[in-house]
């Protein structure tokens, strides 16, 4: 007789339990307001895709850092040579001096970005930091100012990441003036921008006129520097730009001497079924930005890109204190070759097709799902009032989120509207904790769809 699966998950208290409780309310006396939580869990163990908190329950984490952990939690692999590191170095700084594990993960970087010829990389501490890197390396590359974003995008928090971030109200209200030279155009967002009755062939051609057009009436392309674009939006919905769109996109960089810089600070290291997203397109991008799943949650990021481009700047123009930190290194080297002996790329896939069959299951239940997603194992649901309409639900995914949580699963919101609700599994949960997962999900969504029609 063939036995069941273990469950993973295991509540034992009620949600938030009493040390979790304690512990949170310390966090609201000590730690500043504007600081989000999406689930008042108070972690104190995690392994794989399973976290334990500090009262012994477990959940399924279906969010991994954001995406920072598609190794999963505390891979063998990557604490230990976080540990060996630790006893040898644990900082030096770059500007000072030189060791081997900085180099070497610019030497990994280098022969793993989808970039054509000699290649080098900058390390930095974050994602944002990468990104701001690459603005000053494609404004000195190119001797231009302007710089080319979109709508959707999300690129940080600091000045300059701020400004380059489309979602107004939540990360930017009350924190202008912001950086100047920043332009935005449309990203092609087909569920929602694509006009009635067009297929998606001549909706990537419009979107691409769009970006023309921001070409004559926004700035000159003699005046862009570079073109920074998701190939897959993370906070803005996990939303993916066609192959078609995106070699058209390079072409017009091309033609005016504009950089192309992708940002796969989410979408990188084998999340949608590829080490990089930009490479399902066979685009070829003048610099790459990575974060987050880099290092397995330890803090570190990178710019790579074509070493002309790169070595620009002036001896000292670039440099970070802490960035390419040896433990963050050794953490980075081990993440990319766990991530290579366990093929984690084709995983993503195969998570990605789990999912999308529940996703598809639901959206024929329940009529508050207006579009899934699914590029590799980068997966959204998002929410609608009205299916005709396509009116942002905002309601729906937190009511997901918080039902959710008290089924055992971490989890957060994405898009433009906060009318999503994204699945990051770490690329290492096994096929019984998946299924056990999306089953507590698709009961959260009954839920808020129940409310939702009771409501109307």
């Amino acid at each position: 007789m063939t036995q069941p699966p273990a469950k993973t998950i295991d509540i034992k208290t009620e949600l938030p339990g009493p040390k979790a409780r304690a512990v949170l309310a310390r966090r609201d006396a000590s730690v500043v307001r504007g600081l989000y939580r999406s689930c008042p869990i108070v972690a104190e163990t995690a392994r794989g895709a399973a976290v334990t908190d500090v009262d012994g329950n477990t959940f399924i984490d279906l969010n991994a850092g954001i995406g920072a952990l598609n190794c999963g939690h505390c891979p063998d692999k990557v604490t230990d040579a976080i540990h060996k590191q630790a006893d040898k170095l644990l900082h030096l700084c770059a500007i000072v001096g030189t060791y081997e594990p900085y180099v070497e993960l610019c030497e990994k970087l280098n022969e793993l970005a989808p970039i054509k010829g000699e290649k080098k990389t900058l390390l930095c501490n974050t994602g944002v930091e990468a990104g701001e890197n690459a603005v000053k390396i494609a404004r000195y590359a190119t001797g231009r100012q302007a710089i080319i974003v979109f709508e959707g995008a999300f690129h940080g928090r600091s000045l300059l990441g701020m400004t380059m971030t489309s979602k107004y109200d939540l990360y930017k209200r009350g924190f202008g003036p912001f950086a100047p030279e920043v332009y935005r155009v449309p990203f092609p967002y087909e569920y929602r921008e694509k006009p009635e009755g067009m297929n998606s062939r001549d909706y990537d051609d419009y979107a691409i006129g769009q970006f023309k057009k921001a070409l004559v009436a926004q700035v000159d392309p003699t005046s862009v520097a570079a073109v920074i674009i998701e190939p897959v939006q993370g906070e803005g919905g996990f939303i993916t730009a066609s192959t078609r769109y995106l070699r058209k996109l390079r072409s017009i960089c091309r033609e005016h001497g504009i950089l192309f810089v992708a940002d796969e600070v989410q979408s990188g290291f084998c999340r949608t079924g590829k080490m990089f997203a930009i490479e399902s397109s066979g685009v070829e991008p003048d610099m790459l930005l990575t974060a987050k799943s880099i290092a397995s949650g330890m803090p570190i990021a990178a710019v790579t890109g074509k070493a002309e481009i790169m070595d620009a700047p002036h001896v000292g123009g670039l440099g970070s204190t802490y960035g390419g930190n040896p433990v963050a290194c050794a953490s980075a080297i081990a993440s990319i070759d766990t991530m290579i002996e366990h093929d984690l790329a084709t995983r993503a896939l195969e998570i990605g097709k789990i999912t999308m069959g529940y996703f598809m299951q639901w959206k024929d239940k329940h009529p508050i799902i207006g579009d899934i997603r699914c590029d590799g194992a980068m997966c959204a649901i998002e929410f609608v009032n009205d299916r005709k309409t396509k009116e942002p639900n905002k309601t729906a995914p937190a009511r997901v989120v918080e039902e959710g949580f008290q089924r055992g699963l971490i989890m957060i919101r994405a898009g433009l509207y906060s009318s999503c609700v994204r699945t990051l599994a770490p690329l290492t949960i096994t096929d019984d904790q998946l299924h056990e997962a999306m089953s507590a999900l698709g009961e959260a969504i009954a839920v808020a769809d129940g409310e939702h029609a009771k409501a109307a």
